[in-house]
């Protein structure tokens, strides 16, 4: 949401990247279809932004905005969509590319005089917070308080400049009473960074999404898919009262 810190941790190849791309182009939407019509940032640290990844989910993005246009049938709808396409989506994602945690904190220290130059910029993506700061750190009091420096800055730029900030985060393996569970990286002081949480996970061969932490709404877990066009949510059939009562009366359909 504009104005907050949002994180999504998971387990790599559950989708974390595909959905900073997707949020980095919706964005984009026209106000007029409910969107913010705005540009993105796209910190990269770890090399896994896909431009022609990015190009698919623009044109599919286009392509339905189109048909919403289409549907309201009315010339400002008609003129918002037609200021939209994949070139202009993608020339309005700015990407960084960060190779240390040295150049991680200097760019984000440097936001503000660039959201000073691009006031239509509505969304940061940082993709991914941990990586720098998990790999060859070995002060981890130093590592502290560099990300507590971090935080209150997102936490500052987020609020006072009403972007939302997006954070990818990784897992680590966590032990307690006698069992393990998967748990945001960087430890229990950065969760105090997040205004909300979300976590992406498998389960029985499907993709979930479920938000744990957030000031404002309830906590849920949904199913949601990758596809050619993006991410998808998936919409579950719903059983009409009729047929529920026959299902149960007969369960085996004989």
């Amino acid at each position: 949401a504009l104005g907050e810190v949002t994180e999504f941790c998971g387990v790599p190849g559950i989708g974390k990247t595909q959905m900073g791309i997707q949020l980095a182009v919706d964005v984009h939407l026209p106000s007029i279809f409910g969107g913010a019509e705005g540009e993105a940032v796209y910190i990269d640290t770890e090399g896994s932004f896909m431009p022609e990844r990015a190009a698919e989910i623009a044109q599919a993005f286009t392509t339905h905005v189109h048909k919403m246009a289409s549907f309201r049938n009315d010339e400002t709808s008609t003129a918002a969509a037609n200021l939209l396409s994949t070139d202009s989506i993608l020339q309005s994602i700015h990407l960084y590319r960060i190779h240390d945690y040295v150049e991680q904190i200097a760019v984000i220290h440097s936001l503000a005089s660039f959201l000073d130059e691009h006031p239509n910029v509505k969304l940061v993506v940082i993709d991914s917070i941990a990586f720098h700061f998990r790999h060859n750190f070995e002060d981890f009091a130093l590592r502290s308080r560099l990300l507590s420096s971090l935080a209150q800055r997102l936490t500052q730029i987020a609020s006072e400049r009403d972007v939302a900030v997006v954070l990818i985060n990784q897992v680590t393996t966590k032990f307690g009473n006698g069992a393990t569970h998967l748990a945001p990286a960087l430890g229990d002081s950065w969760a105090h960074a997040c205004t909300s949480r979300v976590m992406l996970f498998w389960e029985g061969g499907s993709r979930y999404a479920k938000l744990y932490k957030s000031p404002s709404r309830k906590c849920a877990t949904v199913p949601y898919n990758i596809v050619a066009d993006g991410v998808r949510g998936i919409v579950r059939k719903r059983v009409r009262q009729g047929d529920q009562e026959n299902q149960n009366q007969n369960p085996r359909g004989n």
